[in-house]
């Protein structure tokens, strides 16, 4: 992975095979992993549908389907049904932002390395895909997001060429550029009798560190661990064991905020003197393997 400051000198350099391991990390585009994920499951499905009533572990359906359980695992994403319904508060904040996301075809091959440019507040990520294909995700003031996705595929392929400093050469737009507000969101529990949230129900950071669909699969690793090592006969929906899960979580998620709410404040941070700390920053961080393989370490956890 190559990540370029927004002086245009500084750069950081995360390298595999420096590091010991056998890949930094995988890019799977979102709808074959929904294919996967729904081929492993072996449960009732009800679609389409949609949640009305959540009261004491049972779920009513609207048409009146009504589905109860020992314990109600809300994955609905940022706006989740099941934590509004379980009457869990959340803190929001808006970062005034919105990521583009789109696919190009790309002249230069990528050879499975990652590319990310921090530009003074905005930052561009294209993301390795296979064959000559990679996943833009660029996060721009909302305006500018805005004006971004309404420009002619030509249009939209020479922006990101000169924005990317034409990296991998001239792009084509494989797939149509969508844009989604950013936000930060944090539930202020992850649990209550009979109710655990997991992902993006539970927290959404900024993409800028690609980590939000890791803490997601933490979550249900962590959630499954806890369930698979309860005593014989102990109620899965027990609120006691479902703090051990809330525990559990409690310090990789508030550390993964804290991290990446630092990096958008530090990179967006207007003045001379900012942008001279963040670039002397990556640079110094290039030079020193130990530190490197630690970030790497810590992030493929």
């Amino acid at each position: 992975m190559r990540v370029f400051g927004d002086d245009g000198r500084s750069s950081l350099e995360f390298d595999a095979y420096r590091a010991g391991v056998p890949e930094l990390a995988w890019i799977v585009e979102d709808a074959a992993l929904q294919d996967a994920l729904w081929q492993a499951l072996e449960v009732e499905i009800y679609a389409p549908a949609e949640c009305e009533e959540l009261h004491d572990s049972i779920l009513t359906l609207r048409g009146g389907k009504r589905l109860s359980a020992s314990l109600i695992v809300g994955a609905d994403g940022a706006n989740s049904f099941v934590r509004r319904a379980a009457g869990i508060a959340m803190t929001e904040k808006s970062y005034e932002q919105a990521a583009v996301v789109a696919n190009f075809n790309c002249e230069k091959p990528h050879r499975g390395v990652a590319h990310q440019w921090f530009q003074g507040g905005p930052v561009l990520a294209l993301l390795p895909l296979p064959g000559a294909q990679v996943s833009m995700v660029w996060s721009l003031p909302a305006e500018r997001a805005a004006s971004v996705v309404a420009l002619s595929a030509d249009a939209l392929c020479r922006e990101v060429e000169a924005a990317s400093r034409g990296a991998l050469g001239a792009l084509s737009l494989s797939t149509p550029p969508k844009r989604y507000a950013l936000r930060r969101l944090r539930a202020q529990r992850l649990v209550q009798a009979r109710v655990a949230l997991v992902g993006d129900a539970a927290h959404v950071i900024h993409p800028l560190a690609g980590q939000g669909l890791n803490l997601g699969l933490q979550d249900a690793q962590a959630l499954a661990a806890t369930l698979a090592a309860r005593e014989p006969g102990r109620d899965p929906g027990d609120l006691r064991l479902l703090r051990r899960y809330e525990r559990a979580r409690a310090e990789p998620i508030l550390a993964m905020n804290t991290v990446v709410d630092g990096l958008f404040r530090l990179f967006g941070a207007e003045g001379e003197r900012w942008s001279r700390l963040r670039n002397a920053g990556l640079n110094l961080t290039d030079r020193f393997p130990v530190l490197k393989n630690l970030l790497i370490r810590q992030a493929m956890n």
